[in-house]
């Protein structure tokens, strides 16, 4: 049975989650703080965890940090703040996926499957073929049917990004893999090469169904 960290000072909110997931058969345990989730990690190691940023002892992405130095168990962070900044933070920390406050019940579950079927497959590995809309495309020889020509770096942001599918990975993240760490901040790289992406393998490039914009955050590929 698959075992759920909740870190959340709400107790509306850990009430509803407690509900909701052991009715699926997850195990629950819960934290009201950053100091008791890494205390409660420990002592039973969680398959996932849903945790707040907004916690009243430290900040969520501490939190992230602490439980990243010895685990790569899936964190899907819940946030009520408007800023994309610590979103992005709190992923660039090491977190898997987020939730906006206020949230749907469906939607976490959503999320909380998704990274669960990620976590059984090897970090940065996934299927070696993918069907993009019409394309198939073969990540080890690089090759796509029916044919399309893709440069260098178009392959290594596609792959990056096939390779994780349902994940948002962020613009540092991106930017750091495919063009190096002194381009940490050229977001309109990404723009320009997301875009020739989408012309090439999206059927309508103006409304994509798989490659996907986190305004201000990052990309997804959605299968």
């Amino acid at each position: 049975m698959t075992r759920i960290l909740v870190v959340d000072d709400d107790p509306q909110i850990v009430r509803a989650l407690r509900i909701n997931l052991r009715a699926r058969q997850y195990d629950v345990d819960v934290a009201p703080d950053g100091a008791g989730a890494l205390k409660a990690a420990a002592a039973h190691p969680p398959d996932l965890v849903v945790l707040d940023l907004g916690l009243p002892d430290m900040d969520g992405a501490e939190v992230i940090r602490g439980l990243r130095g010895w685990t790569s168990v899936p964190i899907i962070v819940l946030s009520g703040r408007a800023e994309g900044t610590d979103k992005v933070a709190a992923l660039d920390a090491g977190a898997d996926d987020y939730v906006t406050k206020p949230f749907g019940v469906d939607e976490l579950l959503a999320r909380i499957r998704a990274v669960t079927r990620r976590a059984h497959t090897a970090e940065g590995s996934g299927p070696a073929t993918v069907t993009l809309g019409q394309y198939t495309i073969d990540l080890s020889d690089h090759t796509i049917t029916p044919e399309q020509r893709l440069t260098p770096t178009e392959w290594q942001l596609l792959e990056r990004l096939l390779r994780n599918p349902g994940k948002l990975i962020t613009q540092r993240s991106l930017l750091h893999d495919v063009w190096g760490p002194q381009y940490g901040t050229e977001t309109n790289y990404l723009r320009q090469y997301m875009a020739r992406l989408r012309r090439k393998l999206e059927d309508d490039p103006t409304r994509p169904r798989h490659l996907i914009t986190e305004p201000g955050m990052g990309y997804r590929y959605q299968p």
